[in-house]
């Protein structure tokens, strides 16, 4: 197993000094009285800041009509890959701000992993993300990777993407993908949190971007609220949230729903970390931790299809 800690980089945090560091950060990225574009642009100016593993290479491609990043580390199946759909509400969040998360992946699972560029609301309200997700997974399939051969993973509104996808995949397409790996999925942006704020989001921030990416659709919807939906039939399923996050709760009634409907499903529930903590596995030996985990999950998922490798 590849060592992904940060001792790899020669830089560690502690605990307590990475949380005191991060919350004055989250607080003025995620503000709701900032512009979503100003909040976008601070995400991409800060995102080097989260140091992936050495000897990343990024190659930008598309994928169903949209710009995507291909991102490997060391040599890589050709057989099986990872689709990655990134958090920020819907409304924030690229590539960029998730590169170095990718890079632990892939440097994990031994594939590529493609990190989609999807439509942003409130300019592209749903269903445009989850289209878009739709489209890039269609056209992987249609590039030689069996369905069976493709995980889906995402982050707070891309875990509850990559959920909706499944279930649409499942639904219209009759295909179901080899793994769902969701970090604190955001699985029903109906819901208003019962608390102010954890470490990074907000109440007021989730309740803006929940607004603009609904627009003048329907909140019942399942595309939308795909904790609403039917569960069954989902291919086996690894969730993380930390106790202390506003979307624990429904992290722990997705489970609850996953398992209820048979699906395999495992569950990791930190304490003292923060919502994504993923996204600063590089600086932070808690967070890459759980990062070699999901990744660990995904690759034992892929496995059977890594029979040849590419450089």
């Amino acid at each position: 197993m590849p060592d992904m800690t940060p001792r790899s980089l020669d830089m560690t945090l502690p605990l307590p000094l990475a949380r005191a560091a991060l919350g004055p950060v989250f607080r003025i990225m995620l503000n709701h009285r900032l512009p979503f574009t100003v909040q976008r642009a601070l995400m991409n100016w800060g995102a080097p800041a989260q140091r992936g593993p050495r000897g990343v290479h990024v190659e930008r491609v598309r994928l169903g009509g949209r710009p995507a990043e291909r991102v490997t580390v060391g040599p890589v199946s050709d057989a099986a890959t990872v689709l990655y759909l990134h958090g920020g509400g819907y409304t924030v969040g690229s590539p960029a701000t998730h590169r170095a998360l990718a890079a632990f992946l892939a440097r994990e699972t031994g594939c590529a992993v493609q990190v989609l560029d999807y439509r942003l609301a409130p300019e592209h309200p749903f269903p445009a993300a989850l289209e878009d997700a739709e489209a890039a997974f269609l056209e992987l399939v249609s590039l030689g990777y069996r369905p069976e051969r493709i995980a889906v993973a995402g982050d707070s509104a891309g875990g509850g993407l990559s959920l909706a996808l499944a279930e649409r995949l499942r639904d219209r397409h009759a295909m179901i993908p080899a793994a769902l790996g969701l970090i604190a999925p955001w699985g029903d942006p109906n819901e208003v949190p019962a608390r102010d704020r954890d470490l990074v989001i907000n109440r007021p921030w989730s309740r803006a971007c929940a607004a603009a990416y609904l627009g003048t659709g329907d909140g019942s919807d399942t595309g939308y609220a795909p904790l609403l939906g039917d569960l069954h039939g989902l291919p086996p399923t690894y969730v993380q949230a930390d106790v202390d996050e506003l979307l624990h709760d429904q992290c722990v009634r997705l489970v609850a729903g996953l398992r209820a409907a048979g699906v395999p499903t495992e569950f990791t529930e930190t304490e003292g970390l923060w919502h994504v903590s993923q996204l600063q596995a590089g600086l932070v030996g808690p967070a890459a931790r759980i990062t070699v985990e999901l990744g660990e999950f995904l690759r034992r998922a892929l496995r059977p299809a890594q029979s040849r490798s590419i450089g």
